[in-house]
């Protein structure tokens, strides 16, 4: 039986549910990150015993559906976009925010898919559009991808923002720490094609990427959902 299936213990002096629990557990973790949001400290920020938890969660792995369901959420569109395409692009531009908000859910983003009620909702939101256009296996394909895409793009972006906490320097900082020794073996002449990205390329921020890199893969789902001519 699934967190979602089993029903809640009878209310008792001190009102709880999972609903207040999943709320103290996401302030935790949006404050100290994953390691702060134990069945204890829950707890403590409810002012209750640790044992009235294990009424409503019976694991920390429980713990952890229920909180990224509950961010999910956040990335379910308030309407259904009609398009394939701004279907796919909200889905990944509304969870990269999410995780904006919430850092900690890019630890929990990939693996085996989340099965809470918003969560199927949000995976119900980004098949539906494709219905219809391709076979149906091409559509889980297309999802898929967009969804391995966002994965790494976000996780990226979270761990350059916590590297730069953790470190202190802003990455202007980080760039001037390295120049030295970055010129040094770029003049080697080992290194031409690095060479030319460093003193060449444009440098753009983390939105822009990701922006950049979200339209060449639903570009290449597009490819992929053009039909060949009969």
């Amino acid at each position: 039986m699934t967190v979602w299936d089993r029903p809640e213990p009878p209310t008792r002096p001190l009102p709880l549910d999972r609903e207040r629990i999943v709320v103290a557990a996401i302030a935790l973790a949006d404050e100290g990150g994953l390691e702060a949001m134990s069945l204890r400290k829950v707890a403590a920020r409810l002012e209750v015993g640790p044992m009235r938890l294990y009424g409503y969660i019976s694991t920390k792995e429980e713990l952890f559906d229920l909180v990224v369901d509950e961010v999910h959420a956040e990335i379910l569109p308030e309407e259904q976009p009609g398009d394939w395409r701004e279907a796919l692009r909200a889905y990944a531009r509304r969870t990269r925010q999410a995780a904006l908000r919430h850092e900690w859910l890019a630890d929990l983003l990939g693996g085996r898919p989340t099965m809470g009620p918003n969560a199927l909702a949000v995976t119900e939101a980004t098949l539906a559009p494709l219905d219809g256009l391709t076979d149906l296996d091409t559509a889980l394909r297309a999802v898929e991808t967009v969804s391995a895409y966002l994965t790494g793009a976000i996780r990226r972006e979270i761990a350059n923002l916590r590297a730069e906490r953790a470190t202190g320097l802003s990455k202007r900082d980080w760039q001037r720490a390295f120049g030295p020794y970055l010129r040094r073996m770029l003049a080697t002449g080992r290194f031409p094609a690095l060479t030319k990205a460093v003193y060449d390329g444009t440098e753009v921020d983390a939105e822009a990427s990701f922006e950049t890199g979200l339209d060449w893969v639903l570009d290449a789902v597009a490819a992929k959902l053009t039909r060949p001519p009969a």
